[in-house]
């Protein structure tokens, strides 16, 4: 059982306790992984995360500050933010966090039960806290992709290379999840973004697992030959295999269905969808790669 079992029961009426059941007094602490000054929520859970922070400067050669906290501090890999994208604060978090749930999001893109857009219907602790102790993992509703599997989207949107070498890393280190992961790779859907929000003690046993495969993977990845966009594939490999993770903790009992949420995810700028799917479509039948965002 997680050390986080140690909840209050709150005293409910009789026939009320699936509406209400178990109240806990976790803490939380998402934090909110940004490259620029922007709109934050307000509940006390969030924590705005200047990511990519180390070397940045502003136009009067100090360090580039927004006033938020900053991924070059404490234990940290800022540095590598151009190509680890988010999961430079992910890596922060993991490191320097104490809170019993720790998540991620993007300025940009956040979790609301609501599922309308506006930083009004953003989740908050209360909307979160009767789920907690329960659920072990919140994660994004499923992304599908229909008429493409996970690994065939990204060889025709990416490199099927980042692909490849991660599954030889996997059976070399982790060979008892490499089933899970040929599994996961023919699958049309995924968890995706790099968002959740995580009993601590899974997050700690899913940073080792992920980590150690990405440094492993880039000491034998060629990144100068990749424009910057295409070099941020770490980010890119790690929603994928978060996926895997999940199938591998789920297939061997460690967690329950029951122990995962899936929560929607809104965005705060527009998408340009028409845009976005000629794109899709394009890199599918016409072998053209992403070379920006949507």
């Amino acid at each position: 059982m997680s050390r986080l079992n140690n909840i209050r029961r709150m005293v409910t009426p009789e026939g009320d306790e699936d509406k209400v059941g178990e109240r806990s007094e976790y803490s939380v602490k998402i934090i909110i992984a940004t490259h620029k000054k922007y709109e934050m929520p307000l509940d006390a859970m969030y924590m705005p995360l200047q990511v990519g922070a180390e070397g940045k400067i502003d136009a009067n050669g100090k360090p580039l500050d927004f006033g938020y906290a900053k991924d070059n501090t404490g234990d940290n890999i800022s540095i590598l933010n151009p190509s680890f994208c988010e999961l430079t604060g992910l890596y922060w978090a993991w490191k320097n966090l104490t809170a019993d749930y720790i998540g991620l999001v993007h300025y940009r893109r956040h979790f609301s039960l609501i599922n309308k857009s506006g930083f009004q219907n953003v989740l908050s602790y209360d909307q979160l806290n009767p789920y907690l102790g329960k659920i072990k993992i919140f994660v994004p509703q499923k992304r599908k992709y229909y008429i493409e599997s996970l690994y065939s989207h990204y060889a025709h949107t990416h490199y099927a290379i980042h692909l490849d070498e991660t599954r030889k890393i996997i059976l070399e280190k982790y060979p008892d999840y490499i089933k899970n992961y040929d599994k996961v790779l023919k699958q049309t859907y995924g968890y995706m973004f790099n968002m959740m929000i995580m009993d601590r003690s899974l997050l700690n046993d899913y940073c080792s697992w992920l980590f150690g495969i990405l440094f492993d993977l880039q000491k034998k990845m060629n990144q100068q030959e990749l424009s910057s966009f295409q070099g941020r594939f770490y980010g890119r490999v790690s929603e994928i295999i978060f996926n895997v993770w999940i199938d591998k903790k789920l297939q061997s009992g460690e967690i329950s269905k029951e122990e995962i949420k899936e929560i929607p995810c809104i965005h705060m700028e527009r998408i340009n969808w028409w845009k976005k799917g000629a794109a899709f479509l394009e890199a599918k039948f016409l072998g053209r790669k992403y070379e920006g965002s949507f």
